[in-house]
């Protein structure tokens, strides 16, 4: 019960946060000025990811403490490092070299920190050796930017952020990890008090700082909980993977097409699925209430796999394959594969361009 109490304080806090940060970002013309590839028309305040950053991060630490007993003051700096330097490209772009090499050390202090996995039972004692370094450097600097890449149009990257903090509770609670609990718990309830201003229309957009930040986030989770799990501490990259997929997912579909057809993966870009979904006319609101629901039924299939490992622990791999082709046969009955125009009511996320909304 009390962490319920906790979560519910913190969604207000996080709802009357933002509220306060939308006349802070009025007041000092903290705006997303709207363009051609804008999902919106009037100029609206941006960077309200701030404080999910802020609640989460005073959070952190004394969770940390009372409930595990240690502190990783790599995932910490490193979200630190991760939310400045992405705050202060929301108010002023900064080249994408920069913040690569930000989120490429920030990467690095967090595996200096808490080491990386060098196998994976689950998948047939699979030995990683001197891999899984490299490997979980690319996991967490392709997280950051993938989960930047989805925050595109109304609610999608607050709806994520939602159901995977909620997953990820529920893992603390099979687990019996209870810093994994209250953490997860504190991310989802602040991202929801986020969502409620986010959800369409928006009246504010979360900007880098809190997508960054959320990706950095996420794809840290499994790192900082394996050494506290009661069992099968196998499964938590497996579940780190599932509970976003549908952010890599796009990404990597996207990327793919656009290598096939020789362009440029660095310059900016309508071609994300969600984008291309509501140039095909469907609103904001039903293509995040249909990633949010393939998402949702995702990580139903990871929290049965976990809680039911020696039965059915590889349940999830094929509720994978079919919402994974649900989604792009929706994409082929809207003609979104089909097309390759640019036009689309949305902006992008790309390396070059990053925009908050």
């Amino acid at each position: 019960m009390m962490g319920l109490a906790i979560f519910a304080a913190v969604l207000g806090m996080a709802y009357l946060g933002v509220a306060l940060f939308r006349r802070f970002g009025i007041s000092n013309q903290l705006l997303d000025i709207p363009n051609e590839r804008s999902s919106h028309t009037h100029p609206t305040p941006h960077g309200a990811g701030l404080v999910i950053v802020i609640l989460s991060l005073l959070a952190y630490i004394p969770i940390s403490l009372f409930a595990s007993g240690s502190v990783s003051w790599g995932y910490f700096g490193g979200a630190l490092c991760i939310a400045l330097i992405s705050f202060l490209d929301d108010i002023r772009p900064i080249p994408f070299f920069w913040r690569l090499i930000i989120q490429s050390a920030a990467a690095i202090v967090l595996i200096a920190d808490l080491e990386t996995w060098h196998g994976i039972t689950m998948l047939g004692k699979l030995n990683l050796g001197s891999l899984g370094y490299v490997l979980t450097f690319v996991w967490v600097v392709w997280m950051v930017n993938a989960y930047n890449f989805m925050d595109g149009i109304d609610g999608l990257a607050g709806l994520q952020a939602v159901i995977a903090g909620i997953g990820w509770l529920l893992v603390g609670l099979i687990q019996q990890d209870p810093s994994l609990y209250l953490y997860a718990g504190i991310i989802a309830a602040a991202s929801m008090g986020f969502l409620l201003h986010n959800w369409r229309p928006s009246n504010i957009f979360m900007g880098d700082v809190g997508s960054a930040f959320l990706g950095f986030t996420f794809a840290a989770l499994p790192l900082l909980s394996r050494e506290h799990v009661s069992h099968s501490p196998d499964l938590l990259p497996i579940a780190a993977v599932l509970f976003v997929w549908f952010v890599l997912f796009d990404a990597m579909v996207t990327v793919l097409r656009r290598l096939v057809r020789g362009e440029n993966i660095f310059l900016a870009h309508r071609e994300h699925l969600f984008q291309r979904l509501v140039s095909s006319g469907l609103t904001h609101r039903r293509v995040t209430l249909l990633y949010g629901v393939l998402a949702t039924l995702l990580s139903l299939s990871v929290l049965i796999s976990v809680k039911f490992r020696n039965d059915i622990g590889l349940a999830m791999f094929p509720v994978v394959l079919i919402l994974s082709s649900l989604l792009l046969l929706i994409c082929f009955r809207r003609k979104v594969l089909g097309q390759y125009s640019s036009s689309i009511d949305g902006s992008p996320k790309n390396l070059e361009l990053p925009s908050p909304e």
